[in-house]
């Protein structure tokens, strides 16, 4: 079993990007620039807002951190999008999900400007992406095809079963696995609902899941020699942490290792190529305007 590590592979990718940058600026080119939209305390957010700022700095970017209290309305949010489309300085931007109750979250990603998106949530970057066009692809499934790429991870002609049918991730990396440039896999879409879900899995040479349940892949579903890429990030109580709580995947680890010739760990694996990806499509965002 190799474990698929996500740190030191999204902390090389933004070494490659900060090294483009400086050859960019140095001739006489613009810093790349992304601004992000936080509403609300959400501790999730919070930490992947100031990570994403984090990650900025190590590549050489400029970023614009835009502050809203829970009780922003619809409109200012929505003229707030307009201001960044219209800011010629920012390449791209990201309104962090979720939105509060009383605002549409889909009226706000169809208001931002596709060429800006790099989120990659966009209804023209998503249908891009379905047909194999040029786009921003959403971050978590381009840092999970960056993963199988470095690893050298055989996709073409597999068995891949992904595990959720969110518009996040799981119909994305469907779509991108069963492309001829990208996965070039046989895809099955299994979700909570699926009767022989487990039947599917034991025949997959990779199990992407995405489901949203904690530890919900268990030995019994995986055959030996399987790879097993986790992007689930559920915070379960653990009084022994100072936190209060431990992420948790949707893959029981453990028990599910040992039968893996790959698999990515919780926290570690996924989670910082999400960042990653989002560091690679701003600087494409900003390539494309020069």
């Amino acid at each position: 079993m190799q474990l698929i590590d996500g740190k030191a592979t999204a902390a090389a990718i933004k070494a490659e990007i900060a090294d483009e940058v400086k050859i960019i600026m140095a001739g006489g080119g613009k810093q790349p620039h992304l601004a992000a939209v936080l509403v609300g305390h959400d501790g999730g957010s919070e930490t992947y807002v100031k990570n994403k700022v984090m990650a900025c700095e190590q590549c050489g970017f400029r970023s614009t951190l835009i502050r809203y209290e829970e009780d922003v309305t619809e409109e200012e949010l929505l003229q707030c999008v307009d201001r960044l489309n219209r800011n010629g300085d920012v390449d791209g931007f990201i309104v962090q999900l979720p939105l509060p109750r009383h605002i549409d979250e889909q009226k706000v990603i169809e208001a931002i400007d596709p060429r800006k998106d790099v989120d990659g949530f966009h209804p023209v970057n998503v249908g891009r992406m379905a047909i194999g066009l040029p786009c921003f692809i959403s971050a978590t499934p381009l840092g999970i095809l960056t993963l199988l790429q470095r690893y050298g991870i055989k996709t073409s002609g597999k068995k891949c079963v992904i595990l959720g049918r969110s518009n996040i991730v799981g119909k994305p990396m469907a779509q991108l696995m069963m492309q001829k440039q990208h996965g070039d896999a046989t895809v099955t879409v299994c979700h909570s609902h699926s009767a022989t879900l487990k039947d599917e899995c034991r025949e997959a040479d990779i199990i992407i899941a995405a489901i949203g349940q904690p530890e919900f892949v268990t030995a019994d579903m995986v055959k030996p020699g399987a790879v097993i890429i986790d992007v689930g990030t559920t915070r379960v109580p653990d009084a022994s942490r100072k936190s209060g709580y431990r992420l948790t995947g949707d893959v029981k680890f453990d028990e599910v290792a040992p039968l893996c010739s790959y698999i990515t760990p919780v926290p570690g694996g996924v989670g910082p190529m999400t960042i990653c990806s989002l560091m690679k499509n701003t600087l494409s965002a900003a390539l494309t305007k020069e």
